[in-house]
């Protein structure tokens, strides 16, 4: 009679089986972690907006209007969301308001040291500000994840 002596080990397919299963689980990790960034980063948008909007109140209050912008051109974000931080800090209450606003979100990166800081999104996008008189209220827009103007992805606060 034959004894056979069977080897103790692990099978090429075994290892297959336990690598698809980590992949998969590591792609649900990865998906996950990036959905749930990118609802932090829209929440902070939100809240910036928020802040913005108390700001341009304060602004309307004090004023009589809102700091009024009539073009609407994306290639001028830089310039528009400058002229909303100036016109925003020269009011007191407004600029109380404007300085609960988190650090890395307003800085001066594209101007000369005499110049308004621009605010930006939580991607870093310059955020974009219209007005026009008649409107209701200014529009704030963030180019969205993609930080492309004029796309599906864009957010505004109306």
């Amino acid at each position: 009679m034959k004894s056979y002596k069977y080897k103790r080990g692990v099978t090429l397919v075994e290892i297959l089986v336990v690598v698809a299963i980590i992949a998969l689980l590591a792609s649900i990790v990865i998906g996950l972690s990036t959905r749930i960034n990118n609802q932090s980063k829209e929440r902070c948008l939100e809240c910036t907006c928020a802040l913005l909007e108390c700001a341009l109140q304060e602004y309307c209050e004090y004023t009589g209007k809102f700091p009024e912008q009539p073009e609407k051109n994306f290639t001028n974000v830089l310039v528009h969301s400058e002229y909303l931080y100036k016109e925003l800090h020269l009011i007191p209450e407004s600029r109380k308001i404007l300085e609960k606003i988190a650090d890395s979100l307003v800085k001066n990166e594209y101007g000369a040291a005499d110049t308004p800081a621009e605010i930006y999104d939580p991607w870093g996008t310059v955020l974009d500000y219209r007005y026009v008189a008649g409107d209701n209220f200014p529009e704030l827009v963030s180019a969205g994840p993609d930080k492309i103007f004029g796309t599906a992805d864009d957010i505004s606060n109306r």
